[in-house]
């Protein structure tokens, strides 16, 4: 039954049926549209009030349970459902991989269209819980709310927080006791920092009027046991920011490379920005099967580092190199995969279009004393072009792990005519790979699929597809 209320409708009794895009999950509504519903798990027999409508669909909150699905859990984070970042930890681990299963073979044959082998069962992580190595968190002097404080008459005290940002609001930032995503002592350092601040009157940033002394902090770890702690600040003040960034120092002397940015442009991004050295190294290390990989401040790295291991691996093994293989490495960021797989090949030739990230991987080759990769920076569908491939050979494998937009079409149609006898597509966002693997499909066939969990409590997935040669 449906019931009006004001301007908004409440369904009653409505049984979330499907886990859907972006952590939400969906059920249908008397009128058959569908309905989009937060924090809520498949088999929940809830009330829902809606607060979006559209043509084919609504949006709505459950605002009371008759029913609890039997795959539902308690979640360990007091943050849950505001915060947004682990949508799905009322879910059972089990179902998390059942759902993540599900998108990639739905996306491949809903969008690819295209024959495809039975796929492997989805790889799950060991961790979890903190298991990322890299976490950013917003300052704000107006930190968001809770409905019970909103309504509380106490004087709420300071406003000041340090967390992330509610989900689509840039302005709005939830403070932060305790992540389960990152393992110690990054909760300490961000606790300590905001206490600190808060006793020495450091002032936080405020989005709106553009203004405040401590704007960002981020915060790398590595499972060697070494810390990056970057703290970027909106407007240079040398006093109140030696007195914090030697707070830090002292206060955690296990941090390994200890950073700061000045920044007062409109965005908060780092990538055009001076990094400045306060103490320690410029990066810390990462290690894999014995190979040592730099992260500094604008280095791209899997976040999840002990399943990135896995992953690489079922790439290494997708790929069947002998140690007579040309292997290109499509999109290698920082080298990593390329170096991870140059054991087995001949010669590995990495492409990137960041050119840090070509500076990063070459360094981390001679630290590695690997000798049969090259590394070129460019655009991938210019750089990788017919005369590139005249002057270092003919691939016999290509590996691919572009951005979450997929495969520029050029580059796709570059692929087919080099026509290697296989490629190793690696992809975070399934819907583009089945995109491109459609495009592919004259001329390949998908022999192996294997989708891999990096991110547990999201509704996030990487997967690892094979294609072979049709002869």
């Amino acid at each position: 039954m449906a019931k009006k209320n004001t301007d908004k409708i409440v369904f009653d009794h409505i049984k979330v049926l499907d886990a859907g895009a972006k952590g939400v999950s969906v059920a249908k509504a008397p009128d058959g549209k569908v309905i989009f519903i937060p924090n809520v798990v498949p088999g929940d027999v809830v009330d829902v009030q809606t607060f979006k409508k559209r043509k084919a669909y609504y949006e709505g909150k459950a605002v009371r349970f008759h029913e609890f699905s039997e795959h539902r859990i308690e979640p360990i984070c007091e943050h849950f459902g505001v915060c947004g970042g682990c949508k799905w930890q009322n879910m059972k681990y089990s179902q998390q991989l059942y759902y993540k299963q599900n998108e990639v073979k739905n996306h491949l044959q809903r969008i690819g269209k295209i024959e495809l082998p039975e796929l492997e069962p989805i790889l799950g992580s060991e961790k979890q819980f903190f298991y990322r190595n890299k976490m950013e968190f917003g300052f704000s002097n107006a930190r968001w709310l809770t409905e019970k404080e909103i309504e509380s008459t106490e004087d709420l005290g300071n406003r000041n927080a340090l967390g992330f940002h509610i989900p689509k609001m840039w302005d709005k930032i939830l403070d932060i006791t305790k992540c389960h995503l990152q393992e110690d002592p990054s909760n300490a350092i961000r606790n300590e920092i905001r206490a600190f601040a808060n006793e020495n009157d450091l002032s936080f940033f405020n989005p709106r009027a553009h203004e405040g002394f401590l704007r960002t902090l981020m915060i790398r770890t590595a499972s060697t046991g070494e810390i990056m702690v970057l703290i970027q600040f909106f407007e240079e003040d040398k006093t109140k920011r030696e007195l914090l960034l030697h707070f830090l120092a002292h206060r955690f002397p296990e941090i390994t490379s200890l950073q700061y940015v000045i920044n007062g442009k409109p965005n908060d991004t780092i990538y055009d920005q001076d990094v400045k050295l306060f103490k320690g190294r410029e990066y810390i290390l990462e290690e894999m099967e014995g190979l040592k990989f730099s992260i500094n401040a604008k280095s791209f790295y899997q976040t999840n580092s002990a399943q990135a291991y896995e992953l690489y691996k079922i790439t290494r093994e997708f790929a069947g190199l002998t140690g007579n293989e040309i292997v290109y490495d499509l999109y290698t960021g920082t080298g990593t995969i390329a170096q991870f797989v140059s054991k087995n090949a001949k010669k590995v030739i990495g492409v990137e279009s960041v050119p840090e990230a070509i500076v990063d991987a070459k360094a981390n080759a001679k630290r590695n004393e690997i000798t049969n990769c090259e590394f070129f920076v460019g655009d991938m569908k210019v750089v990788f072009n017919e005369s590139f491939i005249a002057q270092h050979g003919k691939p016999d494998v290509i590996i691919t792990d572009p951005p979450r937009d997929g495969m520029h079409k050029e580059v796709v149609e570059q692929i087919m005519k080099i026509a290697p006898d296989k490629i190793v597509y690696v992809s975070c966002n399934s819907a583009t790979q089945a995109r491109d693997l459609a495009l592919m499909d004259e001329k390949y066939k998908v022999t192996r699929v294997r989708p891999v969990d990096m991110f547990p409590q999201t509704h996030h997935v990487e997967n690892v597809v094979l294609l072979e040669r049709k002869f």
